[in-house]
């Protein structure tokens, strides 16, 4: 996101310098199973993840990425410790990026090794500490957390090394939004995003909204992880609607619904929030729904939307472009909202069928024009 960092190409995938921000997770399958590991992988992709990681333990695995990264399309991250072999043969696999520990993987000269191997590969490594691994001596909270990362980097840079990706991580909030924020002025390398071990979905989605949400509001963030104890297509589901949610990436269909309240009666607008989410599938263009209980908020929500329904003493109004198109019993809401969708999206795609035909005419006309001339 940030315009500020350098570019850095992972496979398919452009990060830094003002690219969009990418959504990350990492398999839960074991590597060596490669079949496991391939199905989880291709529901993360149809899940929207743009990056996928993989952890190596052996040499094994290593061996695995390679028959895993012909059965995908998004790139495949290694994530490598304590060996230096494993990292080399996974770069010979075709691996898209290392994820590495420069302080674990061995001596200065395995670093170095490993940093010419993803030079001549033309693979970024990704470095970086979380409050799990820091470096003996750098102390403890968001200090630490930065000096463990620039020592990191350092690492690769003496062994001259400038395709990076930097990462800081911690189970506290506020250490990572701190951590980033410092690490963010001082070195000009992709910064991916997460707060780790976050834990279970509900948790997860809050500590990571948080300090994600607050670093990328910051102008700070390239990539992103909402790391959530279990199935990772979560972590993606999460991730790309975090990025929705702050303009990041573009929302085909975005509900806005009010929390209700006793002028509601008997509308039950969660119910018909829930039934809206469902029309996402049939929407191919942006647009906004508002779902709002009655006659306070809701007429005037409901202009600024797109499409809106507001509920108001036993009936609720339908409003298109801000105007009322038609009043309808509670239970009949649904269906005539479902029918509103689809008469948007088809008028959208008609609009957009006429503007394409109109400019094939105009380059049409120009050709003759040219070939005459």
């Amino acid at each position: 996101m940030s315009g500020q960092t350098r570019k850095v190409r992972i496979g398919s995938v452009t990060i830094g310098g003002g690219s969009s921000v990418a959504v990350q997770s990492m398999t839960t399958t074991d590597t060596k199973d490669i079949d496991a590991t391939v199905a989880q992988i291709r529901a993360l992709e149809e899940a929207g993840c743009d990056i996928v990681r993989v952890a190596l333990y052996d040499e094994e695995c290593a061996q695995a990425a390679a028959k895993i990264r012909e059965q995908i399309r998004i790139p495949l991250v290694g994530d490598v410790h304590f060996s230096a072999r494993i990292a080399l043969d996974a770069i010979e696999a075709g691996i898209d990026k290392i994820r590495i520990n420069p302080g674990n993987i061995g001596s200065a000269e395995d670093v170095s090794m490993v940093a010419r191997a993803a030079k001549a590969a033309g693979i970024p490594l990704r470095v970086g500490s979380n409050s799990g691994s820091v470096p003996k001596g750098a102390g403890s909270g968001c200090d630490a957390l930065v000096i463990g990362t620039l020592s990191n980097i350092e690492w690769l840079e003496n062994a001259g090394f400038e395709d990076i990706v930097v990462s800081v991580k911690s189970s506290s909030v506020p250490e990572c939004v701190q951590a980033a924020r410092v690490l963010s002025r001082l070195r000009p390398y992709p910064l991916h995003l997460g707060v780790t071990e976050a834990g279970t979905y509900e948790r997860a989605v809050i500590k990571s909204a948080a300090g994600i949400g607050a670093l990328l509001l910051d102008g700070i963030g390239d990539t992103i992880r909402v790391s959530i104890s279990g199935d990772p297509v979560r972590e993606v589901h999460v991730g790309k609607a975090l990025l929705e949610s702050l303009g990041l990436r573009e929302q085909t269909l975005e509900i806005i619904s009010c929390p209700t309240c006793a002028r509601c009666r008997s509308f039950d607008v969660e119910q018909l929030a829930r039934q809206a989410e469902t029309l996402a599938e049939m929407c191919e263009f942006p647009m906004r729904l508002a779902v709002m209980g009655c006659e306070v908020n809701g007429p005037g929500e409901a202009r600024r939307a797109d499409l809106g329904i507001a509920g108001g003493r036993g009936r609720v109004a339908l409003f298109e472009d801000g105007r009322v198109t038609g009043t309808y019993s509670p239970d009949q809401a649904f269906a005539a909202l479902a029918a509103a969708v689809k008469a948007f999206q088809d008028r959208r795609r008609q609009e957009v069928a006429g503007k394409s035909g109109g400019a094939r005419k105009r380059t049409g006309g120009g050709a003759l024009g040219s070939s005459r001339a």
